[in-house]
């Protein structure tokens, strides 16, 4: 599965990686946050290495649906149920910085975007008054989102929430961009390069010391940009929920709808259109779902491509690819330095499938806190917190991790290592009374450990992206055993 961004990809130059090397900042992860970060502290003259484990948005930001939205399905309502109004207007004030410099950025570097609505849709009575909810909570936070009762889309919906003035891009012209802004400013970018331990010093003013696979560098400050960080030090993974959802682009002769839709019912549903290298694509998305916990995720992509012949019957699929997002426990995203130990180690994730605005708020956020600036609303926004919601939240998410956890064992310990699966699919057994995954790719039988390296969960099969993916906490490894994404730092063992 490849997405229509990363296949239709201007290129990135990338730099040599020299082992040892000492820097003011460096960035982990390039996707949108990483790069804009790095960007800005380039821009203020520090010297600032990103080092990415795979290629240039090769994670999230690549596989996005790519709207710059401040209207994000019931996010609104779920801050204000959790926080109150004060805290949701924190959340739109640092979206809306984000969204206005992105923009600006785009401008200012010739990167083409469109000005569209954002729309949330409904298509049930349930749906149309958790619009109403989530307009009344946008007022409250100081977005003028308007109640409406059509569409231009050709199926039938009972209610609208229009917000007017947002923007879609091409999210791999932008991170182009950026990258090469940071080297303009004199930032290096390395591909290839994974970070997969860090030893700070015991002092704040310590430099600190980042292993990677291809050998260590020195950095006064680090920052963690990689969707969820890699360093449990600062327990997020216990206050994050990993999701999987899929997207798919279309040709099609049918009228593309104008704005950018999205709906509040289940199973989710999401529309754009884009024209890339001059041929107009319908993208439709939805069907997210917890990490490793779907048995076949190749019919998610396919119920996506049905619904959309259904409502639009000229479509012809000519792309599909998937995405992994963290939903916070608080509602709200976690950034800034490192709770626990962090000295000069800082974080940003739980972006909520929201990462195009939050991720650049994160990184406005970050390099003012890195260079000695003042941001009221990244202050109140991002200061750790964990309230009863908060802390009902994390329970429920922590008992069904330890959940999947015991079935994890008990279903790979069940099964001999006899059972081959068929072309295509992957399946855990038993050998020598350790969890085996065993796949079939390409005519090809792989063997390995079933045991994920981060907190030995038990990996599923995902047989729409032939990988080995974690249902505690998100990893995911291919066929053969890399590591793709989610905490973890180490590839799984070959058997």
């Amino acid at each position: 599965m490849k997405s229509l961004w990363l296949d239709t990809a201007p290129q990135i130059p990338a730099d040599s990686f020299t082992p040892g090397s000492d820097y003011d900042s460096v960035v982990v992860g390039a996707g949108i946050t990483g790069l804009t970060t790095a960007a800005l502290l380039a821009r203020s003259g520090q010297r600032v290495a990103v080092l990415e484990a795979r290629q240039v948005g090769a994670v999230a930001t690549g596989n996005t649906t790519a709207k710059l939205s401040l209207l994000q399905g019931t996010q609104i309502s779920k801050i204000v149920h959790h926080h109150g109004a004060g805290l949701a207007r924190h959340y739109v004030t640092g979206n809306r910085e984000g969204q206005s410099w992105l923009l600006r950025f785009c401008a200012e570097h010739g990167v083409p975007f469109d000005t569209r609505d954002a729309v949330n849709y409904a298509v049930s009575d349930d749906g149309a008054a958790q619009l109403a909810s989530e307009r009344d909570a946008c007022a409250e936070a100081g977005l003028n989102a308007v109640l409406e009762d059509t569409s231009e889309l050709p199926f039938p919906v009972t209610r609208t929430l229009r917000l007017a003035g947002q923007a879609q891009v091409h999210p791999m012209d932008v991170l182009a961009a950026l990258a090469a802004d940071l080297r303009k400013h004199g930032g290096v970018l390395c591909e290839g390069v994974r970070v997969d331990g860090v030893t700070a010093g015991s002092a704040k003013g310590d430099p600190i010391d980042v292993r990677t696979n291809r050998g260590p560098v020195q950095a006064g400050n680090l920052v963690l940009a990689t969707g969820t960080p890699i360093l449990d030090r600062g327990g997020h993974f216990t206050v994050l929920a990993p999701h999987r959802s899929y997207a798919a682009a279309f040709t099609v002769q049918d009228e593309i709808p104008q704005n950018m839709y999205l709906s509040v019912d289940a199973p989710s549903r999401t529309l754009r259109g884009a024209v890339v290298n001059g041929r107009p694509y319908l993208i439709t998305g939805g069907n997210g779902h917890p990490v490793g916990r779907q048995a076949n995720t190749q019919s998610m992509v396919d119920d996506i491509i049905r619904w959309t012949q259904e409502q639009f019957p000229t479509a012809q699929p000519a792309y599909s690819w998937s995405a992994q997002d963290y939903e916070p426990a608080s509602s709200v995203p976690y950034v800034g330095r490192m709770p626990v130990g962090g000295h000069n180690i800082y974080t940003a994730t739980g972006f909520n499938k929201w990462g195009l605005t939050n991720g650049v708020a994160a990184a406005l956020a970050l390099s003012a806190e890195i260079l000695g600036g003042h941001m009221p609303w990244a202050k109140e926004l991002y200061k750790p917190r964990l309230g009863a919601q908060d802390a009902l939240s994390t329970a429920k998410a922590g008992a069904a991790v330890g959940l999947e956890a015991l079935t994890g064992w008990l279903g790979g310990l069940a099964r001999t290592e006899r059972v081959v699966p068929p072309q295509g699919q992957g399946v855990v057994v038993r050998q020598n009374a350790r969890p085996v995954g065993i796949c079939q790719v390409d005519g090809v039988t792989h063997r390995v450990s079933a045991v994920c390296p981060h907190l030995r969960g038990i990996l599923s099969w995902n047989d729409a992206e032939r990988s080995w993916d974690c249902p505690l906490h998100g990893s995911r490894f291919t066929f053969d055993g890399v590591l793709l994404e989610g905490p973890s730092t180490m590839d799984l063992p070959r058997v």
